[in-house]
């Protein structure tokens, strides 16, 4: 039988994260009330009429169909407001349906700087906003190290709906998003991007080389208007599980810094 452990980690990762109730009902039980538990046969003498039930949800279009719509609609959004607009009304993502709400972005849009992580976890998509969790306050202390925070620097994610139970987003999801995250970075415009994490360094700088081998290398990102320089390190949730390599994050954090400043005197 399973403990009370592993039954909250089996809930957990079938992405059962909240309680309707704090006491817990047993709605097979001959105690619980009538309208607490189904009936036992069809009833057949109802005088109301039953309510209405409503439509199913439109199923997201095909993957394919999605990415292609998504690169044609993310490019003539002029404004980050109005990239956020067309976000809230594409239906070309599935995790759409099943997230809260949409997590756009956090910080300054006129800031020289702009971190891109992979996608929202639970107390993201309950508040709206990227990195506020564990790891958020992790970024924060990392950005504080070399004279960052909210004010002056900008944070997204690659996806901006959270994968249910946390999971890893599909690469057809990746895919999708790509244009609107390819867009956003246009518009803020930063001088320098900082990718957190394996997967946001692989979809942003187009490589295939683990965080290991791309961490600490520049990397130049081309706009088409222009290049601006790319840096991929460690995510914050992985340095909370292996704290050893916030030794070379520092080294990363450091370089970061003096590219900023070198920006900031020319």
């Amino acid at each position: 039988m399973p403990t009370a452990h592993e039954l909250l980690a089996f809930y957990l990762e079938a992405g059962v994260d909240c309680a309707l109730s704090e006491t817990p009902v047993n709605r097979l039980s001959e105690e619980a009330a009538p309208e607490e538990r189904a009936p036992s046969r069809p009833q057949q003498f109802r005088t109301a009429n039953p309510a209405p039930i409503p439509p199913l949800a439109e199923p997201a279009p095909a993957p394919d169909a999605a990415i292609t719509s998504a690169r044609e609609i993310a490019p003539k959004a002029a404004s980050l407001e109005e990239l956020r607009d067309l976000l809230e009304r594409f239906d070309g993502c599935a995790l759409k349906s099943t997230a809260t709400r949409l997590v756009f972005a956090d910080g300054n849009p006129q800031a020289k700087i702009m971190f891109i992580g992979e996608a929202p976890g639970r107390d993201e998509d309950l508040e709206g906003r990227p990195f506020v969790g564990r790891s958020g306050k992790l970024l924060d202390l990392m950005m504080g190290a070399i004279g960052l925070d909210r004010t002056n620097a900008y944070i997204a994610n690659i996806i901006p709906w959270r994968p249910p139970g946390n999971r890893d987003p599909s690469p057809q999801e990746t895919q999708i998003c790509l244009p609107f995250i390819r867009r956003q970075i246009e518009l803020v415009n930063p001088d320098v991007v900082v990718c957190l994490g394996k997967p946001s360094s692989q979809a942003i700088l187009n490589v295939t080389d683990g965080i290991m081998k791309t961490r600490g290398r520049w990397f130049d990102y081309d706009t088409g208007a222009r290049k601006i320089r790319a840096m991929a390190t460690f995510h914050p949730a992985y340095l909370l599980r292996q704290p050893i390599y916030k030794r070379l994050t520092w080294q990363d954090l450091r370089a970061i810094r003096k590219a900023l400043n070198v920006g900031t005197a020319s």
